[in-house]
């Protein structure tokens, strides 16, 4: 089997899809595989970049512990100088649900990597780690302790109560970090280097970076690609996509972007199913003017009729041509676990391609992204356009002649501007 240099396994499927735009806007040949590719699966040499998204984030520690034991032989079969554990650039997670520390010590078992570093701030996105503890930019534009956001803090699952990462995910049996601090990004990348080379020496593996601009961002890629240049073993990093935008300066890959294939004309009629309920998405969704809305009860869920008819709906809106936004009620009582109404999107979406021919789609929510997807039999995305930080659109790939070539988007909660689904059917 011929090595990809750099596999990603992303913890849910709206941020596996943002790591491929990155990664792929500078110049990586780069697909993202929606189950575990195999070396059949895989032309030999096409890719540099292979990633694999994954519903890991919504998970228990003990599934994830046993998902990661699958996974990991068969990344370790593709020969990585690189492996990176995506992760939400907010590290929201917790000991019960999306635990980061026991994914990481998983991997860390089978892959036996020379050093684990996670890298703590995306300035790109406005996420900032500084002496250890993380900031992230509000919708209002000012920017927040993690622990004290708006919206960080009272996550429905996954509330952010701590800043330090070091603390964070030490809770989460991620302990013994060893923090980069500004001050030591600020002595020169020899100067840098040599102290982690010392501290790789004396037996330390775990470092926890921080990152407030992009120079810092080049200064890690550069220092850590060289730290471990000639070990027989990979590299663990953990992080948002800024690895990504870290490791591509550090291959001194030049800035120009992927062509994007033409974009859909403006009549194609879209879906978009929005299974966040952030204040963000309520704002996306209430901007939108492009669309016929439906907003989706708890009744229209737990009643077969009502749900047929709220399939039949959407059907009937693609049948003539017109764009369809169906979204959850922030503030309603679905009676349903985060992954059963997620469950329940998905299957609105399953019997809605099972009977038209849609050709765009439009998915908002990180878990519900990761479980549509996974249901509705899409094999593999390649990078399309952005339409904003953090929001990938995708060319899709299926066994299923009607699916194969769907254009998507997944858009997590947070991000994306509001007015990302009219800009999503107009092309932009």
């Amino acid at each position: 089997m011929v090595p990809v240099p750099y596999v990603f396994i992303g913890d849910d499927f709206t941020g596996a899809s943002d790591t491929l735009a990155t990664l792929a806007e500078r110049g990586w040949r780069a697909q993202l595989y929606l189950q575990t590719p195999t070396a059949e699966t895989v032309s030999s040499g096409s890719l540099e970049a292979l990633g694999i998204a994954t519903d890991l984030r919504a998970l228990p520690p003990e599934v994830i512990i046993r998902q990661i034991d699958m996974l990991a032989p068969q990344v370790a079969a593709f020969r990585p100088r690189i492996v990176h554990y995506k992760v939400c650039s907010t590290f929201d997670s917790a000991v019960h649900t999306g635990n980061i520390g026991v994914a990481v010590g998983a991997l860390e078992r089978h892959l036996q990597p020379a050093v684990t570093a996670v890298i703590g701030g995306q300035p790109s996105l406005g996420r900032y780690c500084s002496f250890g503890t993380l900031f992230a930019r509000g919708g209002d534009g000012e920017t927040y302790r993690i622990d004290r956001h708006p919206v960080m803090k009272r996550h429905p699952i996954t509330p952010m109560a701590e800043a330090d990462l070091r603390l964070h995910l030490g809770e989460q049996g991620l302990d013994g970090l060893q923090l980069v601090c500004l001050n030591q990004l600020a002595m020169g990348e020899k100067a840098l280097a040599s102290l982690l080379q010392e501290a790789v020496q004396s037996g330390q593996k775990r470092f926890l970076f921080d990152a407030t601009d992009q120079h810092h961002l080049e200064i890690v890629g550069r220092v850590l690609t060289d730290i471990t240049a000639g070990i027989g073993t990979p590299l663990l990093l953990v992080g948002a996509s800024s690895v990504a935008e870290a490791l591509a300066t550090a291959r001194h890959t030049q800035g120009g972007s992927a062509q994007p294939a033409p974009a859909d004309r403006p009549g194609t009629p879209c879906l978009i199913v929005a299974g966040s309920r952030s204040s963000v998405t309520a704002e996306q969704v209430a901007t939108a003017v492009s669309f016929r809305k439906r907003a989706v009860t708890a009744k229209d869920l737990e009643d077969e009729t009502l749900f047929a008819a709220l399939v039949e709906e959407c059907c009937k809106s693609i049948r003539e041509g017109r764009h369809m936004l169906t979204h959850l009620l922030p503030e309603e009582e679905y009676g349903l676990s985060a992954k059963d109404l997620s469950s329940r999107l998905a299957e609105v979406v399953s019997r809605v391609l099972s009977r038209v021919a849609l050709q765009v789609l439009g998915i908002a929510g990180g878990d519900t992204s990761s479980i549509i997807a996974q249901n509705i039999d899409l094999e593999s995305l390649e990078f399309d356009r952005r339409l904003g930080k953090g929001v990938a659109v995708c060319r899709a790939r299926s066994r299923i002649a009607q699916r194969d070539g769907l254009r998507v988007m997944f858009k997590g909660g947070q991000v994306g501007s509001p007015d990302v689904f009219d800009a999503f059917v107009r092309g932009s």
